[in-house]
C-alpha cells in the first residue's frame, strides 16, 4: 500500500500512484473500461505492474467494511 499516496494539494486530495498526478480511480476505470493490465502499462507507461495490484488492493480495501443490518 506505500504505493498509494494521498496529499491534500495533489488532485484534490484523492489517492494517487507513487505521488504521481495518476489517480487510482484512472487505473480502476481503464480496468472497468476492459483494458487488461497490458494495456494500461502501454497507456500509462510511468506505471508498473505492482502499481496496477496495489490500485485493486486499495479498492478492495475501501469497501471492506461490516454493514449492520436493522
Amino acid at each position: 500500500m506505500e504505493r498509494i499516496t494521498i496529499r491534500p494539494e495533489q488532485c484534490g486530495g484523492r489517492p494517487c500512484i507513487r505521488g504521481m498526478r495518476i489517480r487510482v480511480i484512472d487505473v480502476l476505470e481503464l480496468l472497468a473500461g476492459g483494458l487488461n493490465p497490458e494495456q494500461i502499462l502501454e497507456e500509462l507507461p510511468d506505471l508498473e505492474r505492482e502499481d496496477i495490484h496495489a490500485c485493486l488492493q486499495y479498492a478492495a480495501k475501501q469497501l471492506d467494511f461490516a454493514v449492520v443490518a436493522v
